[in-house]
């Protein structure tokens, strides 16, 4: 305490534990682009593509990248340009019709999910905040398990999706029935809606579920890809290209969120209407990403913090290599899922669990000590 506080009668307020604000510049530090973070772009995508090209060639038959190349080449158009040599219907159709797209298909969930996460962090200033916070994964789960108890496995994506949007809409109804969209309300009103959901799903299961449906549903709550088709390349990936690309514009608006609605509205930011339109963004690329790959946890909530590290906390750079990182990341969780116990699959969500609850501590015990 120094002599000014002595004769104010004031003190400093002890430091905080846990995590930092999950957006707010340390005091002090330099700003990311000042320390060379934008290197961190082209790694990111190079990592990424390296990932890609790797992992369709992991599995029982044994591929190499020039097979993959041919493939994509010849479907493509382009293999006579390129002089390639066309693969065999067995080896073309491994990595066209099977493995392709169930990685692109985790490389898109994965940055959805990432993107997700930053803006749920950032517009709630919680650091625990996830891509299901408004109950969308509870609301997902509870339309996927009705129609396949009901054997409407057909209809799954789309009801998946509807019970997304519908638990958006619960939730941000009984938020705003309490008055101002504030992030305290925010999350109270998801976490309602989320039990809710959850527990109208555990009734149905318990209820209708047969042993034929159970498993079905046990694979979908725990997330796969494992049957990613190139629709599900086209609904998530487009999903994630169109809507996230529209969040990540709202970079600038969600720096000025970090300290607080109200320094957000002195710096001009409409602080309702740009609240409701970036949690409706989140809530329908979560549902379209979720109804292509069940409820994958911990991929919107540990990667935003590891790429903090690396970045900072100025959103520019935060929102494309959160994305990178974590299509990255599921990619190779998904191979782990599908390779590990080979022939037998693990649901990926297990594989990104048992990753992100000791990277979780690791970031947890990390804030701790630098707070």
């Amino acid at each position: 305490m120094t002599a000014t506080d002595r004769a104010t009668g004031t003190a400093p307020h002890p430091p905080r534990r846990g995590f930092p604000p999950p957006d707010r510049p340390r005091p002090g530090r330099k700003p990311a682009s000042r320390r060379g973070a934008a290197w961190w772009l082209p790694v990111g995508v190079g990592a990424l593509v390296a990932t890609v090209l790797v992992t369709v060639t992991i599995g029982p038959a044994d591929l190499a990248v020039g097979d993959v190349w041919r493939s994509v080449a010849t479907h493509l158009g382009l293999g006579g340009l390129l002089g390639l040599e066309p693969l065999g219907a067995l080896q073309d159709g491994m990595v066209w019709q099977l493995r392709l797209p169930r990685v692109l298909t985790a490389a898109a969930v994965g940055a959805g999910l990432a993107v997700c996460g930053v803006v749920m962090q950032s517009l709630t200033r919680n650091p625990l905040a996830d891509p299901y916070l408004l109950g969308l994964s509870s609301g997902a789960s509870l339309g996927a398990v009705l129609v396949l108890v009901a054997g409407w496995t057909v209809l799954l994506p789309v009801a998946a999706f509807g019970g997304a949007v519908l638990a958006l809409v619960a939730a941000l109804g009984l938020a705003g029935a309490l008055g101002a969209l504030t992030p305290t309300r925010t999350v109270l009103a998801g976490l309602a809606v989320s039990q809710l959901a959850a527990a109208a799903t555990s009734f149905v299961i318990f209820w209708s579920a047969t042993g034929d449906s159970y498993r079905e549903i046990l694979s979908w709550l725990m997330g796969s890809v494992a049957g990613a088709t190139w629709t599900s390349v086209a609904v998530a990936g487009g999903a994630t290209l169109v809507l996230g690309t529209l969040l990540a514009s709202t970079g600038s608006v969600l720096d000025a969120f970090t300290f607080g609605d109200t320094a957000a509205s002195t710096l001009g930011v409409d602080v309702a209407r740009v609240r409701w339109t970036v949690l409706v963004g989140v809530a329908l690329l979560t549902g379209a990403l979720v109804s292509q790959s069940g409820s994958i946890g911990f991929v919107g909530l540990i990667l935003p913090h590891a790429v903090r590290l690396l970045t900072g906390a100025r959103h520019r750079l935060l929102l494309p290599l959160s994305a990178l990182f974590g299509a990255t990341f599921l990619v190779w969780a998904d191979t782990l899922a599908r390779t590990v116990f080979a022939p037998r699959e693990l649901p990926v969500g297990i594989v990104t669990a048992a990753i992100g609850a000791p990277v979780f501590a690791l970031l947890l015990w990390r804030g701790r000590r630098s707070a």
